[in-house]
């Protein structure tokens, strides 16, 4: 059984469905389970913990209940602990947890680690130049469609119909990008490719639509966080790509649901995540 009775929690406000209300029921429920959390984080108007304040506090366990970003974030900040982070499902994608847990809710994961039916281990992440995925990178000009889900998320009717005629637009008339080493899909390249660590590799899946309808039908897939439900061609696993727009411009990543700033290519090697993770799923 790990030892969790002492617990901080990083969480984000902003995050999906984490509201007050979900905090103030997973802290009962932590605290009926018999974790003990000592102290409530909320990122970002206030500073990740370091490495070096968890020790101070003899912590060897740190949970986070919030989306992807965040949980990203969390884990780059603390490269090298010797202690373990829990991912619990706080955020609209939650994709990091679903590799940890499968589909289990907050309850159900804490009632296992109190079990001990947990165990501690080290993922395999995309190492992007200088940015980690652990959840998943998505690269080329539809990732416009993370604007749109943004501003659905803040419900600005107005920004979800700009966001979505500028997505749509960037899909049908953004720069592709395209695999180069090794060469792989379409010359011509992709509106959008998902990079998705597995173990030992990752997987390259492109997106793409040959007309305005099976545009719409990607973009609702991209909204949906479905993105299987779109058009694409399995590209296949690898250890290491070289991705390139096709004329030159910078391409657009989101790491882990993040937008971050990249240049005309972008190389792309499998990597391990710099901290211990609570898995309580079968995988």
């Amino acid at each position: 059984m790990i030892d969790t009775q002492d617990v901080w929690l990083v969480a984000n406000p902003s995050s999906g469905s984490n509201d007050d209300d979900a905090l103030e029921a997973l802290s009962h429920h932590c605290q009926s389970a018999g974790l003990c959390l000592t102290r409530r984080i909320a990122f970002p108007e206030e500073n990740l913990p370091t490495p070096a304040e968890l020790d101070a506090a003899g912590l060897t366990l740190i949970a986070v209940f919030a989306g992807d970003g965040t949980i990203n974030a969390l884990v780059d900040a603390l490269k090298g602990w010797s202690g373990a982070v829990l991912v619990l499902p706080g955020g609209t994608m939650n994709l990091l947890s679903l590799r940890l847990h499968g589909p289990r809710s907050s309850e159900e994961i804490v009632q296992s680690v109190v079990r001990g039916d947990a165990r501690r281990v080290r993922l395999s992440a995309v190492r992007c130049d200088d940015h980690i995925a652990l959840a998943g990178l998505l690269v080329g000009p539809a990732t416009a469609w993370g604007d749109v889900r943004e501003a659905m998320r803040e419900l600005k009717l107005a920004s979800v119909v700009e966001e979505t005629v500028a997505a749509m637009n960037e899909s049908t008339d953004g720069v592709p990008v395209r695999c180069t080493d090794p060469v792989a899909g379409r010359p011509e390249g992709y509106p959008l490719l998902m990079v998705t660590p597995e173990r030992g590799d990752f997987s390259i899946k492109a997106y793409h639509a040959e007309g305005m309808v099976e545009y719409a039908k990607q973009g609702l897939a991209i909204l949906r966080r479905n993105f299987r439900d779109g058009p694409h061609d399995d590209l296949g696993n690898y250890r290491a790509m070289r991705i390139e727009s096709a004329d030159g411009t910078d391409i657009p990543l989101l790491v882990d649901g993040e937008a971050v700033e990249s240049g005309a290519s972008v190389n792309l090697a499998l990597d391990e995540c710099g901290v211990d993770l609570i898995a309580t799923g079968e995988g």
